[in-house]
């Protein structure tokens, strides 16, 4: 299934998308994509799309998950990444909290902070975690894991890692957090570790990709964060990027109001963001 959120900020309906590419509203059925609902997906699997109402029309998708408790990212997960980073691949996963402030619909504005310079870009696979546990084995891991979905970890550089302190406050600011445009649920995703995945700004290819070269793979990510915490439903982890980022060109280049970033991975969909100044 590809479930989505759609409809205005903060008034998100929960629905899927029909063969046809269609959203089908699911409102009689969930309150939302979302908690509980990410535990029980089974329950939807004997529904027929086409006993749904129809959406007419183009309605904003919202960000493909709601009331999401953890968003957490992974650092330097990419070994070309790292190696275009200047750095080594670290002995253990990197992790950082996104706050879920910046969680936003997959082709909302990125909205440029105030005094920014160094806005970036990042193409990611994110998974959602259906069922809840702590100190999961490895290879119960996938049994967890309730879906897929594009993510693009927007950061600014000079917050990230020139102001000292932790990365969260380079990669959290309004709208940071793009992801959608819906939720793949495992069933569909014969190899999550073999999915091409790229970005464009203004039309311009910059990233080029595929989780192939992801280091820590999603079955080890997920048994190595429930040793630290519980993983709940809804809970976000975004697994890194692959070179092509601003920070790692020559010059660097960064994000500039007016200019349009497109992203997308294979079988997961696409997003299309304008960037903006914030006011």
């Amino acid at each position: 299934m590809k479930l989505v959120r759609y409809g205005a900020r903060g008034a998100e309906k929960p629905g899927l998308i029909d063969a046809d590419g269609d959203i089908r509203d699911l409102s009689a059925h969930v309150p939302d994509i979302a908690g509980d609902v990410l535990a029980n997906l089974d329950r939807l699997e004997s529904i027929d799309p086409a006993s749904l109402p129809l959406v007419e029309g183009n309605p904003r998708y919202g960000a493909c998950v709601g009331q999401i408790g953890k968003f957490i990212c992974i650092g330097l997960n990419y070994s070309d990444h790292a190696a275009e980073s200047g750095m080594a691949v670290p002995p253990e996963p990197v992790i950082f909290a996104k706050y879920t402030s910046a969680v936003c619909g997959p082709n909302d504005d990125i909205i440029i902070p105030r005094g920014s310079e160094k806005t970036d870009w990042e193409v990611e696979l994110a998974f959602v975690i259906g069922k809840p546990g702590k100190y999961i084995a490895e290879a119960d891991a996938m049994d967890h894991v309730a879906g897929f979905c594009v993510c693009n970890d927007v950061s600014e550089r000079a917050y990230q890692t020139e102001r000292s302190g932790q990365w969260s406050k380079g990669k959290s600011s309004d709208n940071f957090g793009p992801i959608g445009p819906w939720l793949v649920t495992r069933d569909e995703v014969a190899n999550p570790n073999d999915l091409h995945m790229w970005l464009k700004v203004n039309g311009a290819q910059m990233q080029n990709g595929s989780t192939n070269t992801m280091v820590y793979q999603i079955p080890y990510l997920v048994s190595y964060l429930s040793q630290f915490f519980t993983l709940h439903p809804g809970d976000v982890i975004s697994t890194g990027t692959p070179p092509g980022v601003g920070l790692g060109m020559k010059p660097p280049r960064y994000l500039k109001a007016g200019d349009v970033v497109e992203l997308g991975i294979e079988g997961l969909g696409d997003q299309r963001q304008t960037c903006v100044n914030d006011q």
